[in-house]
């Protein structure tokens, strides 16, 4: 699906959720959170064609499959904690979207601890 199609389903869903949120915002949140997942999705295939691109790239450059692993967690912790934190706003509720990137935080960097210490390794062995 191309982009205009996206942007043009979410503006169509935007007119939708707005008009149903004066009658009944329950369904209007729930055809948000729909919207949203299914637009998620749709562009699942678009991710897996840059993953493998960046699987080839690595094999190319000799990077470890291991490192390139960990830096797709850490992107796709992010893009999840993203979607999840807006739709908690969408929702009302900034303070639960806030707890949700604030663990995501956490995560990266828990992810990223084993890059932190081959990059310390590195750093160590180069200098006398």
């Amino acid at each position: 699906m191309e982009i205009w199609q996206i942007v043009g389903l979410a503006l169509i869903v935007t007119v939708f959720a707005v008009v149903l949120k004066q009658i009944r915002p329950e369904v209007a949140l729930q055809l948000s959170i729909l919207a949203g997942t299914s637009i998620f999705i749709l562009i699942l295939s678009k991710i897996k064609v840059i993953v493998d691109l960046l699987q080839t790239l690595a094999d190319q450059a000799n990077i470890s499959s291991y490192y390139l692993l960990i830096i797709l967690k850490i992107v796709g912790v992010a893009y999840l904690a993203e979607f999840g934190a807006q739709i908690c706003r969408d929702a009302g509720e900034g303070a639960l979207a806030s707890k949700i990137e604030l663990a995501a935080k956490v995560g990266v960097i828990i992810l990223a601890i084993p890059i932190i210490v081959a990059i310390t390794e590195s750093m160590v062995r180069l200098v006398p």
